[in-house]
């Protein structure tokens, strides 16, 4: 059995509640990424994504300059286990419409990110493919 740890990306960027929004722009901007973790140390906090700053800070005229993280990013998030069965974490990912997951040890550090193009890519998994289509699912009616 695959487990998360055999196809998560490890050596992940994170930034801190106090990080601005505009660092993490240049962060995901650097990366190529839409989300990086939020974390106190390596005690996951939180994510943010593009959306976060957008919707929560742009959209409200937040100054990204100074505008703290802890203010826009998503908490309370999901998360799995490095040593979750692949199986268990992409159906988890299908039922949440989630497409990738930050990864934490037995002592909830943070450790990787699980992507489904980690899945896909090294699990030789077709559940990724089917998870995906799943998650892409239009949120609008065709027009």
């Amino acid at each position: 059995m695959t487990q998360v740890a055999d196809v998560m990306t490890r050596g992940v960027r994170t930034l801190s509640p106090q990080d601005s929004m505009l660092r993490a722009a240049k962060a995901m901007e650097e990366l190529n990424v839409g989300s990086v973790p939020v974390c106190d140390g390596e005690q996951l906090l939180g994510m943010v994504t593009d959306r976060d700053i957008t919707v929560r800070g742009v959209a409200h005229g937040k100054p990204a300059e100074s505008t703290p993280l802890s203010d826009v990013m998503s908490k309370g998030v999901r998360w799995c286990f490095e040593d979750d069965s692949i199986d268990k974490v992409v159906d988890e990912m299908r039922d949440s419409k989630i497409r990738r997951l930050p990864v934490v040890d037995r002592d909830k550090h943070l450790v990787g990110i699980l992507s489904l193009g980690d899945v896909a890519a090294k699990a030789d998994s077709f559940e990724a493919g089917e998870a995906l289509a799943d998650i892409s699912e239009p949120s609008e009616p065709e027009r």
